[in-house]
């Protein structure tokens, strides 16, 4: 294995105060990254240029970047130019995202001021900072919502993510979700399976989710579903290797019913199954609101 520069990863977190910032850095050095915490912009440069110098031994560095000032915003904008256009080194840049809401819960619970509500209007100050890092997020390589995770899960998806060396790969992130519980802001691709029939006004199915047999089959065995399905698995396999080639490294693609519960979780199983058959592809399904109705 060749451990020199072509190796090396930079990453660069950033994303909402309250997102994970932390929790994510936290990660990376569990995983050997060299991390840095609050990194002024300005220093990216000086970072690419000890990795390219240490011959392989520094391979992997965290940057934890916010950012809450114009001027910053542009120091970083500069500073990758710069890195691009002397270094050979390559970068991501990670966002962190979460709803208003669930900031706002997660200041409450830890009883921290946010930084840019020093007065205490604390859903101003989450909203300030969110028109500040619009474009920012428009950068990133990777967005990540953790409105819905626990730290175990937000360390698993940054884990399963960033250790990854192969560039060739691309990972395909297939979530079911419930529209009336929000869509999931980390998507980049949304399919509303509401038309399909519904197994929730079939008695005997409704206490149980589309993983269930009897429910899989239930939404499988209509011919609007297999017709839909016939065309959204021929839309995915002619977008996945265009994102891959594009260099899209992920793509999360988010399958919606009514409740997440029936029928996005039928055929979010099912695109698991169907997709991901080379070695360039993994696939990952996962099932955001399955459960919430479950006591």
């Amino acid at each position: 294995m060749d451990t020199g520069t072509a190796m090396a990863k930079l990453v660069i977190i950033t994303g909402m105060s309250g997102a994970g910032k932390t929790i994510a850095v936290q990660s990376l050095e569990d995983f050997g990254f060299f991390c840095v915490d609050n990194l002024p912009p300005v220093l990216i440069p000086k970072f690419a240029e000890l990795i390219e110098q240490s011959n392989g031994k520094i391979g992997k560095v965290a940057l934890v970047i916010d950012l809450r000032g114009r001027e910053f915003f542009t120091a970083l904008s500069e500073s990758l130019s710069y890195m691009k256009d002397h270094y050979t080194i390559g970068y991501e840049i990670l966002f962190l995202d979460a709803t208003d809401s669930v900031l706002v819960q997660r200041y409450k619970e830890s009883r921290r001021r946010h930084p840019l509500a020093p007065e205490g209007q604390l859903l101003e100050g989450i909203q300030l900072e969110r028109r500040m890092l619009e474009d920012l997020k428009g950068w990133a390589t990777q967005v990540i919502d953790t409105s819905n995770l626990k730290p175990a899960q937000l360390k698993e998806r940054i884990m399963s993510r960033f250790t990854n060396t192969d560039l060739s790969t691309i990972s395909i992130n297939i979530t079911s979700f419930g529209f009336k519980y929000g869509i999931p802001i980390d998507a980049d691709l949304i399919y509303d399976v509401r038309f399909l029939p519904n197994p929730h006004y079939v008695e005997h199915l409704r206490p149980n989710t589309g993983q269930d047999p009897e429910v899989y089959d239930y939404v499988m065995k209509w011919p609007e579903t297999q017709t839909f399905l016939t065309k959204l698995l021929d839309m995915l396999q002619f977008l996945i290797p265009l994102y891959r080639k594009e260099g899209k490294s992920q793509v999360v693609v988010g399958i919606g019913c009514t409740g997440g519960k029936h029928r996005s979780v039928a055929i979010a199983e099912y695109l698991g199954r169907m997709l991901g058959s080379s070695d360039t592809e993994h696939i990952r399904v996962s099932h955001r609101d399955a459960d919430r109705d479950r006591h």
